[in-house]
């Protein structure tokens, strides 16, 4: 039996009729799942299904399909570093089947229009779910709101809204922000960065720091603004949600305001939790990102945060940068890392391994809560009979240097080549549609030489 996936612009995939066998159902015992429809047609033992395509997923496990709250695809207007369709192949490869797209594009996603675009643009793709984030402000200027309820009402139906790249500094604006997205349930996802404690800034302040001569980034400039807003969201009754939190003042933080009951939930990005500002010593600009990688005792309190809960989700940070925006002196070059390939496998690396999350953790801070935070329907889901056949099948026994073959995306700028990492992301499937099929990404989703 076949059925298709439309991808919303009049291109069709094919999705076959899938029996994974053998699988660790999110690292647990082992289970059959038949896929059909686009949806879990059976789950359970052993099962059987004539005509139907087998996986072989002995020792492979089975994780709900990854959900990413916070990717920069760079469409439209930063075409050389990453596009929509580009990004999306990198998703795949990395065991996603959604994304949230956020808007420093230029024209900036502030309007109906361009959020419209960017979900057409990843419909088109068809290797993921592309759900655009709309910026707080116009421009992201911080001067005025944009236009939040169009934004809200169009078709690509946004729920988070953000400044990333900036920070709503404003207190008034940020107030009158998260008063006006709970008429449709949305969320503000906050930069916290102190645009006045920060200027000129180069990496963590800190020994550091102070040893190479670069100005630095302190931890207060993080801290100072998620207090404030923990506090305006608790005076609103609204959801906040805290992007790439980096210190441990900032989980101090969060667990404060969540035991008063704030509506506040918080990301931590794979490279803050295996990476330190030591990296800058070599003056290396991969390592060069914002907020910047912190101090040792900055990343065992953020692996401490998520396995207790304290930090809600892991989110990529995924910001793409032609090769000539990081090979230059430090100071001039750009923040950001590619992040979408690696991320389930550093996870591992700092989680997994260390014993501090077991595999259904890792299927809430990377599929369910993101999922739920951004409202996204459809994923996120139990492997489970009649919900969707997104899922991605990992491979955690294999070890091996992570190198530019494994990125999937236009630009280069991971901090991890050349470094050992577990793991191996060996079938994506989306909707029922195959995207990685035996650890290869597919060329056209859902099609197999």
């Amino acid at each position: 039996m076949m059925t298709a996936l439309d991808s919303g612009s009049g291109r069709r995939f094919r999705a076959e009729t899938l029996l994974v066998r053998g699988a660790r159902i999110e690292g647990g015992g082992t289970g059959d799942l038949i896929l059909e429809d686009g949806r879990i047609a059976e789950s359970g033992g052993t099962l059987s299904r004539a005509g139907a395509t087998v996986i072989d997923a002995d020792g492979l496990v089975a994780l709900p399909g990854l959900v990413d709250l916070h990717t920069h695809l760079r469409e439209p207007g930063f075409e050389a570093s990453e596009t929509v369709l580009t990004g999306s192949r990198a998703a795949a490869a990395g065991g996603y089947t959604a994304v949230f797209a956020m808007p420093n594009t230029s024209p900036v996603a502030d309007t109906a229009g361009v959020v419209e675009q960017e979900l057409a643009l990843g419909e088109a793709a068809g290797y993921v779910t592309v759900q655009p984030i709309g910026a707080v402000t116009v421009g992201q200027r911080g001067e005025r709101l944009a236009e939040l309820g169009a934004m809200a009402d169009s078709r690509a139906a946004v729920r988070v809204f953000s400044d990333d790249g900036s920070c709503v500094w404003d207190p008034l604006i940020m107030r009158r922000a998260l008063e006006y997205v709970k008429a449709f349930d949305g969320v503000i996802a906050q930069h916290a960065q102190d645009p006045r404690l920060t200027e000129g800034a180069q990496m963590n302040e800190g020994a550091v720091s102070a040893e190479l001569g670069l100005a630095g980034w302190p931890a207060v400039a993080e801290e100072s603004i998620i207090a404030r807003d923990v506090l305006l969201a608790e005076h609103v009754g609204s959801r906040l949600h805290v992007c790439h939190l980096s210190t441990a003042g900032s989980v101090d933080i969060i667990r404060w305001a969540k035991r008063r009951g704030v509506n506040v939930t918080a990301e931590v990005t794979p490279h803050h939790l295996l990476l330190t500002d030591e990296l800058a010593r070599g003056y290396d600009a991969s390592f060069k990102v914002n907020p910047p990688l912190r101090r040792e005792e900055d990343v065992r309190a953020v692996r401490r945060g998520l396995a207790d809960g304290t930090i809600d989700i892991v989110a990529t940070d995924h910001a793409p940068h032609p090769a000539e925006a990081k090979a230059c002196e430090w100071q001039s070059a750009a923040n950001g890392m590619v992040g979408l390939e690696s991320a389930l496998r550093v996870v591992q690396l700092a989680m997994v391994d260390t014993g501090l999350l077991a595999w259904p953790d890792v299927a809430r801070v990377m599929s369910r809560t993101p999922a739920r935070i951004g409202r996204l329907r459809g994923h996120g889901t139990p492997l489970a009979t009649g919900e969707a056949a997104s899922l991605t099948l990992y491979d955690p026994a294999p070890t091996r240097t992570f190198s530019t073959a494994d990125l999937h995306g236009r630009s280069r700028n991971s901090p991890y080549l050349g470094r050992e990492l577990p793991g191996e992301v060996r079938w994506t499937v989306y909707g029922g549609v195959v995207t990685v099929a035996d650890g290869a990404l597919l060329d056209t989703p859902g099609v197999r030489a």
